[in-house]
């Protein structure tokens, strides 16, 4: 099973942190960024990672090199940063479904096995990790919408006025199908191709899209700020392990 760390953003909101490496190589208590999503992929079984990067992508990959605790990695180049599903489609010539997808600035201590699980049982086309979250918070995200059963019956990307709270939070299983429904994406109003316009894509032509409920927690690292926030939480939970 293959991994995908989507990880070509500049990170401009990190400044000046990014200023002078990517966003993937910024400290996040004690190690980069980017060590946090190969682990977590790892903790689910790829057998094999591949790195969407782009802004001074060369560093990750002298970085890192070939491989990252025995598991194997592959770069593949977004250069020009038109949005996820376009970041997404220039790993798929080199993996094979179904592939996990990781955004490289998030960090979880979640039920990330679940997802994968469930999307074998499933056999569904795609698997969201998904979470209740605040209004505001749905407008700066990805916004699943679902029906009275819970059946997923749409996504859209950043709304102004959200249909629904609940939001997708950067890990996804996919099957096959994803390529077909990236082919169809056509840019947003921002201007990017979007991952989750793919697979609102893949609902409307009646593929079987699941969700799994966070459990635990999964935090974007896009500020200082956030960083702060990520180190002091891992910092205590390594306490809580350690005993103390």
């Amino acid at each position: 099973m293959d991994g995908v760390v989507l990880a070509a953003g500049e990170g401009t909101r990190m400044r000046p942190l990014t200023a002078e490496q990517p966003k993937g190589l910024v400290d996040v208590a004690g190690r980069p960024l980017l060590a946090h999503g190969f682990d977590a992929l790892r903790s689910v079984g790829v057998d094999r990672v591949v790195v969407v990067v782009g802004y001074r992508g060369a560093d990750v990959v002298e970085h890192f090199g070939d491989s990252y605790r025995g598991t194997p990695l592959e770069y593949v180049r977004q250069d020009d940063r038109l949005g996820t599903a376009h970041a997404l489609a220039q790993a798929l010539p080199v993996v094979d479904p179904p592939l996990i997808v990781l955004n490289g600035d998030n960090v979880c201590r979640a039920n990330l096995d679940a997802v994968v699980r469930h999307h074998r049982e499933s056999d569904a086309a795609a698997t969201l990790l998904v979470e209740r979250m605040s209004r505001e918070t749905a407008r700066q995200t990805g916004v699943v919408e679902t029906d009275a059963e819970g059946r997923v019956t749409g996504l859209v990307e950043k709304p102004d006025d959200p249909p629904s709270t609940l939001v997708t939070r950067g890990f996804y299983a996919f099957g096959g199908a994803i390529g077909l429904a990236i082919d169809e994406v056509t840019p947003s109003a921002r201007g990017e191709y979007e991952l989750a316009d793919a697979v609102d894509l893949l609902v409307q032509a009646d593929q079987r899209v699941e969700t799994v409920e966070l459990e635990g927690w999964c935090h974007n690292v896009n500020d200082p700020g956030d960083r702060a926030a990520v180190t002091d939480r891992l910092q205590s939970l390594d306490g809580t392990e350690n005993g103390e």
